[in-house]
């Protein structure tokens, strides 16, 4: 089915419930200032044309008379989410509030950017159940122009790539595209952790080290979102070298490359990431010495997140979240080095670093756009 607000008023209604729901009308004539009268008109229309259900009932504090809830049924529709790395093509079906019902990954055959529209094309018939996806999201590393094409991704080696176009073109589904860092961020703020919170700050580690930040209640970003600047930030003027020779910047300290070759070089043998991690929780020294030099410097890359954008938490994520917890004292120690003792205790929130928690992100591209208008990202 169609999502079919038929006004403006109607859309604001339904959006609020699909974020914040189950709400009591109450609660949504509160939320959006509108008369009673008004809001029974617009909820009745939406029970008509099946977006919404009546919820249990629920006896309201303030009053201890009855309240039934309006939900929307999140199973009506379904998205593709699908996350592109240099190899791999990982895709999720989820619902619409991005509860994963799917997944599934496979080898990327080609760069070739017709050859990987076929492919998505190939794995979403493959998903589906009862029909098309109502829209596909693309997430991957680099930059994106107008949700439509990809400007820059040196590990696709792509140029000014029109891949929602060749991919509408493969399955005649809507398809958007965003940079992978930004969708992770969007997924955090309408169904994740950052839900409910104007302002929070976003940190992954991973092969590369990501920042994503809403103020407001709205994603900063501008042409210059998913070049990874936050990489090079310095954090240790002694530190290791990252390989575009900067010494001891984000990227240098915290990437997983970067971990695994310092901890191999210390012991003389070629150690993963999860080797590392683990040859640190158990007390190897040479380890856990540049884990949790590793950790104090995300620590100040915490701290430095948070003295300059105040935000209510700060969500770690990404595939190298699990170096926040082995190095979670040091971490605490890189904070507080760099944050005044008279300011708030910063607010630092885990969450998974599965490739299907960024396929979740590109499925909320998806469905932010389905269920809206283009959202406009602040320019800054």
């Amino acid at each position: 089915m169609a999502w079919r607000p038929s006004d403006e008023l109607s859309h604001a209604v339904a959006l609020e419930v699909l974020l914040h729901g189950p709400l009591s009308r109450s609660d949504l004539a509160r939320r959006l200032q509108l008369a009673p009268a008004t809001l029974t008109r617009i909820s009745t229309e939406l029970i008509d044309v099946g977006l919404f259900v009546e919820m249990p009932e629920l006896a309201e504090k303030r009053t201890g008379r009855p309240s039934i809830p309006l939900d929307v049924i999140p199973g009506t529709h379904h998205f593709l989410g699908v996350k592109l790395s240099g190899n791999m093509l990982m895709a999720a079906v989820t619902d619409l509030r991005a509860d994963l019902l799917r997944y599934e990954e496979e080898p990327l055959r080609s760069h070739e950017p017709a050859e990987v529209a076929r492919q998505i094309a190939e794995l979403e018939r493959r998903l589906r159940d009862d029909g098309p996806a109502a829209a596909i999201g693309i997430g991957l590393g680099g930059v994106v122009v107008d949700a439509r094409t990809v400007a820059s991704a040196p590990f696709l080696d792509w140029h000014t790539v029109p891949i929602a176009e060749l991919v509408e073109a493969a399955t005649g589904v809507p398809t958007f595209v965003a940079n992978d860092l930004t969708a992770f961020t969007e997924s955090q703020h309408w169904f994740g952790v950052g839900r409910g919170h104007d302002n929070f700050a976003v940190l992954t580690v991973g092969v590369g080290i990501g920042y994503g930040c809403v103020a407001n209640g709205t994603l900063l970003a501008n042409d210059d979102s998913g070049v990874g600047l936050v990489g090079h930030w310095p954090l240790d003027p002694f530190g290791p070298l990252c390989a575009k020779g900067h010494r001891g910047c984000a990227e240098g300290l915290l990437a997983i490359p970067s971990i695994e070759r310092d901890v191999s070089m210390a012991l003389g043998r070629q150690v993963t990431f999860d080797e590392a991690l683990d040859l640190a929780e158990v007390g190897e020294p040479g380890a856990r010495e540049i884990l949790d030099v590793s950790g104090r410097g995300l620590g100040r890359l915490i701290a430095a997140v948070a003295n300059l954008t105040a935000p209510d938490k700060v969500v770690i994520g990404g595939e190298g979240v699990r170096l926040a917890e082995v190095a979670a004292a040091s971490v605490r120690d890189g904070i507080r080095a760099d944050r005044d003792p008279r300011a708030g205790e910063v607010v630092v929130e885990l969450v998974s670093g599965g490739n299907d928690s960024w396929c979740r992100g590109a499925a909320v591209i998806a469905i932010q756009n389905y269920v809206q208008k283009r959202r406009r990202s602040r320019r800054t």
